[in-house]
């Protein structure tokens, strides 16, 4: 297949990526010239209006924008979430999204809305309240946290909790439209990496989402619902992609160091310098494992291979590996280039930053810990007091 990112697109977003950094900018160019190479589509099937990708052709995609400007590449994750969720489900005979990639083909970019303050426990609860309304719809109240495509969004994808129908409490699932009313969006995106995603808080007061965007209600706490797997499964594939992407990028830039940068103690280039070798290898081995990985976890997705219980262990593994691996390439370029790393002017400087959001996105590192020993070791045992 030929990518949709071509090199000099790829050099444009790379050139801009500084500028959106140090401005705290959102990344409005680049959005608009993805959007035009028909990014924003990519995973929408060819019945749908869209380009028809895989998520593992998608993911592959992913790591090169990463390369080129992490912020981007996670920014527009979001949008790609959704439309792969879609995706999903749609592939194994579930149309409750089918709407969502009728809207991407059309243009309409999707927001992720799921993250609360606090809410440790992610998709099983949620600590936004979804009233039920007398057409069907649902009114949500409530703030979401790191909203990506903040300026952007045209769609969001959100959950809340109805506590007050008769069958209550259920986790309601649904999409509202930028233009409903009751939606505020605080501008406080001022963070150490990531900037150009602008993923600003936003509040929800009474914001309606009609009867036919409401897609799901499913008790809280663990559900075999395939939705869950697939929000689960394309965000944890698709998040791993970014993080490939850094790690791969610093990588290159540890190597370009080590040839232009010389010894004044050895009148040798740093490519000579066995420490300096030795430490590329290691960050070559680790990041050498892991697009095999990302490989094989987005193609049995693609497919429909049933790992049964192993699924969750791979995708947190997956994530978990790829977002450690990351920020440890990029700490050993950062040690190969020296003290010019350091400078905010830096490339590597902005890799850093970026690559430390890896560790907040779910699933947390104690939260892969434990999916991965429930499966090697049962789950824990309930203590009872007699």
């Amino acid at each position: 297949m030929v990518s949709l990112l071509t090199d000099e697109l790829l050099t444009r977003i790379h050139d801009r990526a500084p500028g959106y950094d140090r401005d705290n900018v959102f990344l409005t160019e680049d959005l608009e010239e993805l959007a035009a190479a028909g990014y924003l589509r990519a995973l929408v099937p060819h019945a749908f209006g869209g380009l028809g990708l895989s998520l593992q052709q998608m993911a592959h995609e992913q790591v090169r924008l990463a390369m080129a400007a992490p912020a981007t590449a996670l920014a527009v994750n979001m949008h790609l979430i959704w439309t792969g969720v879609a995706k999903t489900l749609h592939e194994r005979g579930d149309n409750s999204l089918d709407f969502v990639l009728r809207d991407a083909a059309a243009g309409e970019i999707y927001a992720f809305a799921i993250s609360e303050a606090g809410n440790d426990l992610v998709l099983l609860d949620s600590t936004t309240e979804a009233h039920p309304l007398p057409d069907g719809g649902y009114a949500f109240t409530g703030t979401k946290v790191f909203t990506s495509l903040s300026p952007a969004w045209t769609r969001l994808g959100l959950f809340g909790l109805d506590s007050v129908s008769s069958d209550a409490p259920k986790l309601v699932y649904a999409v509202v439209t930028r233009e409903s009313p009751g939606i505020t969006i605080t501008e406080d995106w001022n963070t150490l990496g990531m900037r150009a995603s602008q993923s600003n808080t936003t509040h929800l007061d009474s914001v309606a989402a009609t009867s036919d965007r409401v897609f799901r209600r499913l008790d809280p706490g663990p559900s075999r619902d395939t939705l869950i797997f697939a929000i689960f499964a394309n965000f944890e594939i698709l998040i791993s992609a970014v993080y490939v992407g850094i790690g791969q990028r610093a990588l290159e830039l540890a190597v370009e160091s080590a040839h232009s940068r010389g010894s004044r103690r050895t009148g040798l280039s740093r490519d000579q310098d066995p420490n300096v070798r030795w430490k590329i290898a290691d960050a070559a081995l680790a990041q050498d494992a892991l697009l095999p990985q990302l490989d094989a976890l987005a193609f049995d997705l693609d497919t429909g291979v049933d790992r049964g219980s192993r699924w969750f262990r791979d995708l947190v593994g997956l994530k978990s590996r790829s977002t450690r691996a990351a920020r440890y390439v990029v700490d050993q370029a950062i040690a190969v280039a020296g003290g010019a790393a350091f400078s905010s002017n830096s490339e590597l400087s902005r890799l850093y930053r970026d690559v430390l959001a890896g560790g907040l996105h779910p699933s947390d590192e104690d939260s892969v810990h434990s999916t991965v020993a429930s499966s090697l070791l049962g789950p824990v045992a309930e203590v009872v007091n007699k």
